[in-house]
């Protein structure tokens, strides 16, 4: 599996002072770690984005995928408050919710600095 992380990751304040640790540990597959709730863009352009828990990666279908981490969140319900953030951001940002070209816009241009 491969992570890539988003440049402006968004982290709840549970994990806040954790952040680094937690991605190690999450790209760490091998040692068990404590569940997140991960942020990812959605593999098809349909949706936006999901969120679901980091145990799921440790499953067989994700060991040749990459995965964009968009943000990290200490339980579903503050991964649930982070989507709302992030969308309220991006409405105010942008008049619309189009997340996904939010969000790899402000990638693709970080990348290219």
């Amino acid at each position: 599996m491969r992570i890539k992380c988003f440049c402006d990751l968004y982290v709840s304040e549970e994990l806040k002072d954790k952040k680094e640790q937690v991605l190690e540990r999450l790209m760490d597959t091998s040692s068990f770690h404590m569940p997140v709730f991960v942020l990812t863009l959605t593999r098809g352009e349909q949706n936006q984005m999901e969120f679901f828990s980091s145990v799921l990666l440790r499953q067989p279908y994700y060991e040749d995928k990459e995965i964009f981490v968009v943000g990290l969140a200490g339980s579903y319900f503050t991964a649930a408050e982070l989507v709302k953030q992030i969308t309220c951001e991006v409405l105010e940002k942008t008049g619309d919710t189009k997340i996904r070209e939010y969000i790899l816009e402000r990638q693709r241009v970080f990348e290219e600095s």
